[in-house]
């Protein structure tokens, strides 16, 4: 007969290899806490029920409790002939308090009890990575603050399209960064629904009350079905979707920063305790950091493409398949939290070189619309204004000079409407202040997107600190 906590039809121990192959508690320790709240969570409604007598369930609470403090205090030693979190802690809980050890799993499967651990897990990783959001959204908001009337070039295509404020280039990512966190308040919702009590898939015969259970643990809401609370998936999904579009923010991020970093930019300057150099080049400065975030996006990606071609095929309810969510999730996890954190340290000890920026957008023709617009605001069509600007590049390239270098005489060659302050007109910092629609770069609108920052952010911090306030 097998060994095995589950092995009474069977009639021999499994295979040592296969024991190793199927085991996840190598990865699913990290859910220990998860898994023991919810035991005493369920321990608790069994008693309330009459189905387990008070003095047990104080045995497996006591037992649980110290079985916690064990495993936090590293004294606690996961077997992989024991599987997963689930047994193992079972395991030392009934050598510790005896029978009513074995009485905990009463009206529950490790089906829906890893659910409601993955559950509980990534609600309050999603709480976690809100905050590093929070923090990185901080940080662009200190940085653009302090380089507010920094000019520099806006591209298309990578190439020079129009004068904007650096600050409004900063601006832009903390809008993606809030997006992302509304993305994850979704996936909390998702993640905020309790499995416990659907059993192996149908439920159980015994009276749980599955209302008690989840007030325990703080879910809003219930599974209203007991195939789909052990089989669902989607806030995992869901959850390395958000986290695949919140590190390819990242890596846009990243590769603007190694452009501006570079001597052909020299935009930037990375703080030294953020790059590295080089074994053999003693005059590198590489932006490490940039480059393994950037790099590291394919691999969140690919943890999601791999959990959607887990899922795609799966009949009703649970299968084995469903471990494999385990490792891509930690992972993604880990990988979204840390690229956050030390982005945040990055974007907060760089330095602007303001200087190279304003030669930047004084030394190319991002300012031909500008020029354009001059002429429309006398009277002239846009699409004939457009092609009198063009014929000013056109005549600048080949003289080897700029629109700036033009003489009033050359422009009111091209046309009678050019006046004395068309000079003034194409300034950068005049093209810059002359955007003032909503959402532009003007230093007006870009001081309201500033303020409506940090209120955002303190509505973000709300949202998150109540949400954080709800994990056990």
């Amino acid at each position: 007969m097998s060994k095995a906590m589950w092995g009474g039809r069977f009639s021999k121990s499994t295979d040592e290899m296969i024991n190793e192959f199927q085991a996840s508690i190598n990865f699913d320790k990290r859910m220990y806490h998860e898994d023991i709240r919810g035991s005493i969570a369920h321990a608790r409604m069994l008693a309330k029920c009459g189905i387990l007598t008070e003095e047990d369930r104080d045995k497996i609470v006591k037992g649980l409790e110290d079985i916690e403090q064990q495993i936090e205090d590293g004294k606690f030693d996961f077997s992989v002939d024991l599987e997963d979190i689930h047994m193992n802690i079972e395991k030392r809980l009934t050598e510790a308090i005896g029978e009513a050890g074995g009485r905990l799993h009463t009206a529950r499967s490790r089906n829906d009890q890893v659910a409601l651990d993955t559950h509980m897990y990534i609600r309050r990783q999603v709480t976690e990575v809100q905050k590093e959001i929070e923090n990185l959204q901080q940080a662009l908001v200190e940085t653009a603050e302090k380089y507010s009337d920094v000019i520099m070039p806006g591209y298309t295509h990578l190439q020079r399209a129009q004068p904007i404020l650096f600050a409004h280039h900063l601006l832009a990512y903390f809008s993606m960064l809030s997006r992302d966190f509304a993305r994850f308040e979704g996936v909390y919702r998702r993640a905020d629904i309790m499995p416990l009590g659907a059993g192996a898939l149908a439920g159980t015969t015994f009276p749980i009350d599955r209302a008690y259970v989840a007030s325990q643990l703080h879910f809003e809401q219930i599974y209203g079905n007991s195939l789909d609370a052990v089989s669902d998936r989607d806030y995992i999904m869901e959850f390395l979707s958000a986290a695949s579009i919140l590190m390819v923010h990242l890596s846009r991020l990243s590769e603007e920063t190694i452009l501006w970093c570079s001597r052909e930019f020299h935009f930037i300057e990375l703080d030294d305790a953020h790059c590295t150099g080089s074994s053999m080049m003693p005059q590198k400065k590489n932006p490490d950091v940039s480059e393994l975030v950037r790099g590291k996006t394919g691999r969140v990606i690919g943890h999601l493409m791999a959990m959607l071609t887990t899922v795609k095929g799966l009949p009703l309810a649970y299968n084995k398949d469903l471990q494999e969510d385990k490792e891509g999730i930690f992972d993604a996890i880990d990988t979204v939290k840390f690229s956050l954190a030390v982005y945040a340290q990055l974007i907060r000890g760089m330095k602007v070189r303001r200087e190279v920026m304003k030669k930047a957008v004084t030394e190319d023709f991002s300012n031909a619309t500008d020029l354009a617009d001059y002429l429309v605001k006398k009277g002239m069509p846009f699409r004939k204004a457009h092609a009198v600007s063009g014929a000013a590049v056109h005549q600048c390239i080949e003289q080897g000079k700029y629109l700036e270098d033009m003489s009033l005489k050359e422009f009111q060659v091209l046309s009678p409407l050019f006046e004395s302050d068309i000079k003034e007109a194409i300034r950068p910092e005049t093209c810059v202040k002359n955007r003032n629609s909503y959402g532009g770069t003007s230093y007006e609108q870009v001081s309201l997107q500033l303020k409506a920052a940090k209120e955002l952010l303190a509505s973000e911090k709300g949202m998150a600190e109540a949400a954080r306030e709800k994990q056990i």
